[in-house]
């Protein structure tokens, strides 16, 4: 049987689909004229009254210092290396909020499916604490916390060994990197891969057999051990840089400010009680007829949770924790308020001292929109992957 040819277009005013082509180039030319027009007249107005405009002025010295930064940074260097410092400073916090708040959310989302009353209780008034007061009062309070409850700096809090947390901020051993840490990273990384061969393994194991094998703790030994044998194979580099206490600070060693830890703390506290409810609610959405046939087959509730509900979850949990991702990122713009400087701080001190509103404030936008797209590209990904696919 001879399969029928595909239909033919039909360029005529009587399609629908020529229509809504026609509408839609009617619609991109229209928009286009409209901000050209917008941009000549704003451009036109500008010259009129001496306003320069422009992005030459990225090439001319800074002028500021910058109090916290990964990259080194002098006021000689140019607006583009400072704009570059808030960016890392901005993904420094952003980053490593967004791990903290999974972690912490996820923890809290099961904690109020719990049959423990008192585990259930605390877990649901922390959502609804976090939830429904503004984040940037709480940003505020942990500030305060931070610069006003803790000791001073002469009479630091020692939690641990060369760990030393005051008003100024936390202070902790780093390592001083050499060669043979090479090593080291060689075999976290072989560890990593020996890690996914033996979740695929007891995954197929448990598919054809049923049988339940742990994944996670021998795939978290696998890592360490692998990690251990390329330190040992790198020559045992152990040398730290210790922080020590003198009369008026504390010196050497790695360290984070007051501001760095207050963004931090807030953005992964208020985020975390969105994502506990998004959590709670994928669980949930999961049929109670899982749960009866994860009992019958003898699973602890444990294993419950990690091979049957949130596997099945995932699919319903993913969209809105993509919105509570970029919600997170966005935010880390509140960072002002604390005085932490990153882009957004960094931009509106290029903007006082060059009168480029418009362009910094364009920069800005660009950056958080590209890094929201990548954020959903990246999640949308993650999405695909954890698809139930029919068989």
């Amino acid at each position: 049987m001879s399969t029928p040819p595909p239909p033919k277009r039909q360029w005529s005013w009587r399609s629908q689909a020529f229509r809504g082509l026609v509408y839609q180039i009617l619609a991109i030319v229209g928009l286009t004229i409209a901000v050209g027009y917008l941009m000549s007249n704003t451009f036109a107005n500008m010259r009129a009254r001496g306003i320069q405009s422009g992005f030459d002025f990225f090439l001319q010295p800074a002028g500021f210092g910058i109090g916290e930064s990964l990259i080194e940074f002098d006021s000689s260097q140019n607006y583009i290396v400072a704009y570059l410092v808030g960016l890392s400073n901005t993904l420094r916090v952003a980053l490593v909020g967004l791990v903290l708040a999974t972690i912490l959310g996820t923890m809290i989302g099961i904690g109020r499916l719990t049959q423990n009353t008192l585990v259930k209780t605390l877990c649901a008034s922390f959502v609804e604490i976090t939830r429904n007061i503004p984040l940037l009062l709480q940003l505020f309070m942990w500030y305060f916390a931070m610069t006003e409850l803790l000791p001073p700096i002469e009479e630091p809090l020692k939690p641990l060994a060369g760990v030393f947390f005051s008003k100024n901020g936390l202070q902790y051993p780093l390592p001083v990197w050499a060669p043979g840490h090479w090593g080291t990273l060689i075999g976290l990384c072989v560890g990593i891969g020996a890690w996914k061969f033996w979740s695929r393994h007891v995954k197929q194991q448990f598919e054809a057999t049923g049988q339940v094998k742990a994944s996670f703790l021998p795939g978290l030994g696998l890592f360490i051990v692998c990690g251990v044998i390329g330190w040992l194979a790198g020559g045992v580099p152990s040398e730290l840089d210790i922080p020590e206490i003198t009369e008026i600070s504390v010196v050497g060693g790695g360290s984070v400010t007051p501001e760095y830890l207050t963004l931090l703390v807030g953005l992964t506290v208020y985020t975390s009680g969105y994502i506990a409810e998004v959590v709670r609610a994928g669980i949930q959405s999961v049929s109670f007829g899982q749960h009866e046939a994860a009992v019958a087959l003898g699973l602890k509730r444990t294993q419950e949770l990690r091979l049957i509900q949130l596997p099945q979850a995932m699919r319903v949990i993913i969209p809105p924790l993509t919105s509570q991702y970029l919600n997170l990122i966005k935010n880390s713009s509140l960072a002002v308020a604390v005085g932490y400087p990153d882009l957004v701080s960094i931009s509106s001190t290029a903007l006082n001292q060059t009168g480029r509103a418009i362009e910094c404030i364009a920069l800005v936008m660009l950056i958080y929109l590209s890094l929201s797209l990548i954020t959903s590209a990246i999640m949308n990904i993650f999405n695909r992957r954890m698809r139930i696919k029919d068989r």
